[in-house]
């Protein structure tokens, strides 16, 4: 199962569209295809049910938070938390367009998760200011522990 995975990811990176890859490699694809199924059965998260285009903005969204915890790692590990800091405030802080973001989705638990998420960004970028080592890694880890909890919780 690992190495199907595995195989799938190298799929999708390799940029070659996984029916053009099925066609040359059918009974391979035939049992990922049965196995996502089945992993998609068995998934107990929460759906939030999102209509196509909610959904690629909120994936596009998810990435954006991603990217900043790069950078805001990267900084860290280069000594610049002003950097750090900003990056924190904008890309995950509680800005007036995350807070009408969060509030546009009807389910209270994962419009609450997102707003806790986007508090604790700023309160990243809080400890960041400190130029504490520690500090800041507590605050990233609380951070990052938002997006841990939530996507345990949900699935879209």
């Amino acid at each position: 199962m690992k190495q199907m995975m595995i195989l799938l990811g190298l799929v999708c990176i390799s940029g070659v569209s996984l029916p053009a890859w099925a066609e040359d490699h059918g009974d391979m694809a035939g049992m990922m295809h049965q196995h996502m199924m089945q992993t998609e059965a068995s998934d107990k998260r929460t759906s939030l049910h999102l209509p196509a285009h909610m959904k690629q903005q909120q994936l596009t969204m998810m990435r954006e938070h991603l990217a900043a915890v790069n950078d805001i790692i990267a900084d860290i590990a280069e000594g610049k938390f002003d950097a750090a800091s900003r990056t924190a405030h904008q890309k995950l802080g509680l800005t007036p367009e995350m807070q009408q973001m969060c509030n546009m989705f009807d389910n209270d638990e994962f419009r609450n998760m997102g707003l806790t998420f986007h508090k604790r960004g700023d309160a990243l970028g809080d400890a960041l200011k400190t130029k504490n080592v520690r500090r800041s890694l507590d605050a990233l880890h609380t951070t990052i522990n938002s997006c841990v909890q939530c996507h345990a919780t949900f699935r879209q």
